[in-house]
């Protein structure tokens, strides 16, 4: 089969064999699969790039020449700069690298290098490169030619490779060039999608994108190649998740619970306040999902304070109307006693019993809470994971509801669905809010139901941003919150001190604050390397008011509601991402008084921009966008959004999310039609899934 040939171990390409090839795992290279993938980095356009001649003092720009002259000169300073005298057929220019000897080694006369960046005067005409590449190395059989080179021809586009010391550019491109007229005809063997889809989404064929990557006659053409690359890994990832949704909710029948009013509508009625129309419309597709015979797999994504504790509880009433249990799992112990003590005060004109299981409980309340869920005589439970472990038994479960689901993971979740004593229906909560584009490619498993939309009446956090200076005015107006009973965080990018960066820390500021400036108010230290025990001693004290000022790290990004807590102080603001400041920020103005966050900060201007969007807004949806834009979907993916084993390699969301779109629908449809892949014209499409997203696919346990 074709893929044998793509799978082939990289030694036995042209070039390598089994020493060099011990080099390639570092760019993520085994395969010669992967080295056809291995895509550059940089294209520039040789019409771009000015003849040597032609570069003026000021100009920020490219050119190409070959070395005629090299050494390393030391400075009086001792430091050690390494230059080299470029030439073409229009003159001379010194290239000079302060601080790397070590480049004397690598680089020969007669090698012919394209180098970029801004040209000063230093003796003459000189760039400084930001970025260089060797096009073309000098024989090393007799003297290195010194002739000028020839301008490139209008149109040529030079490509630089992902290198590294032992794999340098000049080798990469020697390899390529001996191997991917090969390795292009071996993915033209490879194609997976029809005709039909290419025409339709004006997509190139496999081996002509991966040639428009590799081989461009145009600037233009790496962006096409890019599209169809995009394209497919946004549809199989999408088929992983379709796969998975089709196992979670099809494979074995859910259940269909009966809606008698009997709960749903007195608590309705009684309600101190009116559901927003977001809240509205998020129950509808709920109750649509579990009054099917489909199985409901779905979040509910809202941002702090928009309401999805009360459309779970009314979800978990539906259930309990139709004679089921509902769960729900909180991440910590503390939150799911907060969720209890919250849903029993909103159910309270129903008189429906809420029980609490987390490990705190001792052993007769234990035991008590274990009886009432397996008699069915507690209707509604609220807990930590030890909901799902061994020896929790229910009478009828119905519906599990799973809040801030990120701190469980797909394993915790796909564990509700197998549960042996019940199928039930699951809704998941998430108070991060994200971008459409990046909630169908982390969820595609599961439907979302959006709340975007806020209740009336809630006072807004007023944000501030302050230069390091005023920390004695910030300090001043905690303490005079803290006059009024008000409390405050103070947050810190740190644990500890670090001789590697220079910010504050948490545990030194502590120290430093509660002897100096917060001498006079209760001060408190919470982070992540306190023991579990401790970490939850010193959120209760200071829910219970006993601490006034919390220190803390972003520990506490996800916390309990503290409505007593006014004033959010962010240091080193410019060190945060958007979404995790909007959290941050969501821990205070929960009560009646207003609530102000205060970002200190000594921002360059890329910082000032991200900040000052953060201050004019408080939609989180909104903040999410600008994060993604900003910073990029590869911090927003985690740190395995590098290299082969990225989620997204080719694909950007803020630029394709019509291709988004278009994969998700596909890959249902496909999934609806031939579930398994086994019809022979899906056999590319299953082996490629099966190859590359394996593990995925055992993480969703529809390998």
């Amino acid at each position: 089969m074709s893929y044998s040939q793509l799978d082939r171990p990289v030694q036995f390409l042209k070039g390598v064999g089994p020493k060099r090839a011990e080099a390639f795992p570092k760019l993520g290279i085994t395969t010669a699969r992967d080295l056809l993938y291995h895509l550059p980095r940089r294209y520039d356009d040789a019409s771009t790039v000015e003849p040597i001649g032609r570069l003026e003092v000021g100009m920020d720009g490219s050119a190409i020449g070959r070395v005629r002259s090299k050494g390393v000169i030391p400075t009086r300073r001792g430091l050690r700069i390494f230059q080299a005298v470029l030439e073409d057929d229009s003159g001379i220019i010194t290239v000079a690298w302060p601080g790397q000897p070590w480049l004397d080694r690598k680089l020969r006369k007669g090698d012919v290098l394209l180098v970029t960046g801004k040209v000063r005067f230093f003796h003459g005409r000189q760039i400084q490169p930001r970025e260089f590449t060797v096009l073309e190395r000098a024989s090393s059989a007799g003297p290195a030619e010194q002739a000028g080179i020839d301008r490139a021809e209008p149109g040529l586009v030079f490509v630089t490779y992902p290198a590294t010391e032992e794999l340098p550019q000049w080798v990469l491109r020697g390899i390529f060039e001996k191997n991917l007229d090969a390795l292009l005809g071996w993915a033209d063997d490879d194609e997976y999608l029809s005709d039909e889809v290419r025409a339709r989404l004006d997509l190139p064929g496999l081996g002509e994108a991966l040639t428009l990557l590799h081989r461009p006659a145009d600037i233009r053409d790496p962006e096409r190649g890019r599209r169809r690359l995009a394209f497919d890994e946004l549809l199989f990832l999408q088929l992983v998740q379709a796969r998975a949704r089709r196992h979670a909710t099809e494979m074995e029948p859910g259940i269909a619970h009966e809606r008698t009013n009997e709960l749903v509508r007195p608590l309705h009625e009684a309600l101190p306040f009116e559901l927003t129309g977001a809240q509205a419309r998020a129950l509808r597709e709920i109750y649509s999902d579990m009054q099917s015979e489909r199985r409901m797999n779905r979040m509910l994504q809202g941002d702090v304070g928009s309401g999805k504790t009360a459309v779970a509880v009314f979800a978990m009433l539906l259930a309990v109307e139709g004679g089921r249990q509902a769960a729900l799992m909180a991440p910590t112990e503390i939150l799911a006693e907060q969720h209890a003590r919250g849903i029993r005060e909103l159910v309270e004109p129903i008189d429906v019993d809420v029980r609490l299981l987390t490990g705190r409980l001792g052993a007769r309340e234990r035991r008590e809470a274990l009886e009432a869920l397996a008699s069915g005589s507690a209707p509604i439970v609220v807990g930590t994971h030890a909901l799902i472990q061994e020896g929790v038994e229910y009478d009828a479960l119905g519906l599990v509801v799973v809040d801030e689901q990120h701190r469980f993971g797909v394993k915790q979740r796909m564990a509700l669905l197998e549960r042996d004593d019940a199928r039930p229906d699951v809704l998941v909560m998430s108070a991060t809010p994200i971008p459409r584009s990046l909630a169908m490619a982390l969820y595609g498993d599961l439907d979302i139901s959006v709340l975007d939309e806020m209740p009336p009446g809630r006072t807004p956090v007023v944000t501030a941003v302050r230069d390091p200076d005023a920390r004695e005015a910030v300090h001043a107006f905690i303490r005079e919150q803290v006059r009024e009973g008000r409390q405050a965080y103070v947050v810190y990018p740190l644990v500890d001190e670090s001789e590697k960066i220079d910010l504050l820390s948490a545990k030194q500021e502590y120290e430093r604050l509660r002897a100096g400036p917060l001498a006079d108010v209760r001060v408190g230290l919470l982070h992540g390397q306190l023991a579990g025990e401790e970490k939850d001693r010193v959120m209760r004290a200071f829910a219970a008011g006993a601490i006034d000022v919390l220190v803390a790290t972003t520990v506490i990004e996800v916390g309990i509601d503290v409505p007593n807590a006014t004033v959010m102080v962010i240091e080193h603001a410019e060190r945060f991402g958007l979404s995790q400041l909007h959290q941050l920020r969501g821990r205070v103005g929960r009560g009646r008084a207003a609530g102000h966050c205060i970002l200190v900060a000594d921002p360059g201007e890329d910082a000032r921009e991200r900040l000052e969007v953060f201050r004019s807004t408080t939609d989180g949806f909104e903040i999410a966008a600008a994060d993604l834009r900003i910073r990029g979907q590869g911090d927003l993916f985690g740190s395995r959004q590098h290299g082969k084993d990225a989620m997204l390699r080719f694909a950007d969301l803020m630029v394709d999310d019509d291709l988004l779109i278009v994969a998700q629908r596909d890959a249902r449809a496909l999934v609806t039609r031939d579930p398994e892949l086994e019809r022979p014209e899906h056999a590319r499409i299953r082996a490629h899934l099966s190859a590359r997203y394996r593990d995925r696919l055992a993480l969703y346990g529809v390998g």
